[in-house]
């Protein structure tokens, strides 16, 4: 009997959770809020106690204003899966936190997939450029 991979264990995306609600509050408290087309997003770098995972974490919030549990479960299984497929992007060591909007039901996968990939090319451009400030 062969054993098949499916794509999803490529990628894990366990690892590169935020699940814990001090990480949430310190990346809003260390971040400030951007804007994208359907989402809203806060990222922070890391402090000098970085927790046993290497590399970013992201973290979705889906509150009640986006509709009842299907439509929030819905919402967050499709934008788990673009930043999985997209997470390869970003590079630091890096807490993202990601509030969709309910347009996200409807967008089209691709669409929303490339959302995500503005999104961390503009978290890495922000971090490159705030690296080099302080090089400076």
């Amino acid at each position: 009997m062969q054993e098949t991979t499916s794509d999803r264990t490529l990628l894990p995306l366990r690892g590169a959770r935020l699940s814990k609600h001090a990480d949430y509050q310190r990346v809003y408290q260390e971040s400030r809020k951007y804007f994208s087309a359907s989402m809203t997003y806060f990222f922070s770098l890391r402090g000098e106690n970085p927790p046993a995972v290497c590399g970013p974490r992201v973290g979705l919030t889906a509150g009640r204003v986006l509709g009842k549990a299907v439509e929030r479960n819905r919402i967050k299984r499709r934008v788990r899966e673009a930043v999985r497929k997209n997470l390869v992007g970003l590079r630091s060591d890096v807490d993202v936190v990601l509030h969709p909007r309910k347009s996200v039901l409807e967008m089209d996968f691709s669409r929303l997939q490339g959302e995500v990939r503005r999104v961390f090319a503009s978290v890495e451009a922000s971090l490159k450029k705030g690296t080099q400030e302080t090089d400076a």
